[in-house]
């Protein structure tokens, strides 16, 4: 099993919090998706034999390209890969871009079924404009709902992205916000917590004091309103960000938390061949210039035995398949298993952690806290 990533680095807008490579300036569009499908032939022998059972268009916005520009891509892989006979394909979307282009009649919900998407994810954010102002999202609140109500006649895959822990968002506009998403009925939820990144204009306004900085406490008890009542309305909390009703989790991430094999394709895309990861350049101009000379525009780092570890309980541990010590003294050694132990025990005596059979697993109490507890996990060297 493998995934194809294409990374589509184009916005309509710059959203205040986001550090994603994109540009607002799409002059460069046609010679870009060029490159894009340049990167998919030249990569093909990358993923030879190995069938290919998830296409992810993300980025960025993918849902700012012509219905057939997508549908290009997609049948792109299908030249030079190859694909399971039914392959999740999801394409990340803006409600702005959807209610503009014939939502309501559902005309571009049938043209993207038509072009392979058979999953949708809609960058939501939240139902209240307030947040989605804060934000500089470029839809509004009802355009969120109205997306929604209408795709799923025609998907019955859709997720939807929220972000908790908005300065001004207190917990009974949060609540608000899970019940609009229950009332909608959809598979799948992924939610984050807003985070402060450097250079970008949150993070500007809030050393200005334009915007409160983000509550941790808070943001912390938003999780948990989160996951409780998510998961009494039958969601699995499968990764510590994604909630998915049986037979609805992301195929995409999932590989990526499994260790799977991915190919990025796009400026600033990741890959991943089970022992290597290599990324592109974050330069839209350099990068078409680059795939124009049939040079591929990036950089390889080959993992270390150590490095293979820290992935393995960083990914591990925010999975409900959790670290399994068995997995680790197998493709470790016995020193790594025993490290891991010894560095989880502090965090299996305060709860944070569970100890089910072998595996090493996230309470509900440390959920939250996970990323943590995997760098305190980590293995600097075999002397730790």
């Amino acid at each position: 099993m493998s995934g194809v990533y294409i990374h589509i680095p184009f916005c309509k807008q710059a959203c205040h919090y986001c550090d994603f490579h994109f540009s607002t300036q799409m002059g460069k569009k046609v010679q870009m998706l060029e490159a894009l499908q340049m990167e998919l032939a030249l990569r093909k022998e990358e993923l030879q034999q190995i069938e290919v059972e998830t296409v992810y268009l993300g980025g960025g916005t993918p849902s700012v390209l012509e219905v057939a520009e997508i549908e290009k891509l997609i049948q792109t892989v299908y030249d030079h890969y190859q694909v399971s006979e039914d392959p999740e394909i999801t394409l990340e979307a803006n409600p702005d871009d959807l209610v503009s282009v014939g939502a309501q009649s559902g005309t571009i919900f049938m043209d993207y079924r038509k072009a392979g998407i058979n999953r949708l994810s809609i960058g939501i954010q939240s139902f209240y404009d307030e947040d989605l102002t804060l934000m500089n999202r470029a839809h509004n609140a009802g355009e969120a709902e109205q997306c929604i109500k209408s795709a799923k006649p025609f998907f019955d895959n859709i997720s939807i992205d929220l972000i908790y822990g908005i300065p001004g968002m207190g917990h009974d506009r949060w609540k608000s916000n899970i019940e609009k998403a229950l009332d909608l009925d959809l598979p799948h939820i992924s939610s984050y917590a807003l985070t402060v990144e450097p250079k970008t204009a949150l993070k500007k306004f809030i050393e200005v004091g334009k915007v409160p900085n983000v509550n941790e406490e808070q943001a912390q008890e938003q999780f948990h309103i989160l996951l409780n009542t998510l998961e009494q309305e039958g969601y699995v909390n499968y990764e510590i960000s994604n909630f998915g009703k049986p037979g609805y989790f992301s195929k995409n991430n999932t590989s990526y938390w499994l260790g799977k094999k991915y190919l990025g394709i796009g400026p600033s895309a990741h890959s991943f061949d089970g022992e290597n990861r290599s990324w592109n350049i974050k330069n839209n101009t350099k990068y078409i210039k680059s795939l124009q000379a049939n040079i591929l525009p990036s950089e390889t780092e080959e993992l270390t035995r150590t490095d293979r570890y820290n992935e393995y309980v960083m990914t591990g541990l925010r999975t409900i398949w959790g670290v399994s010590l068995n997995s680790i003294q197998a493709n470790f050694g016995d020193s790594f298993s025993n490290y891991a132990l010894r560095r989880a025990q502090k965090f299996l005596d305060s709860k944070l952690l569970s100890l089910e059979d072998d595996k090493l697993l996230a309470t509900p109490k440390g959920k939250f806290l996970v990323d943590g507890m995997a760098s305190d996990l980590f293995m600097v060297n075999l002397e730790s």
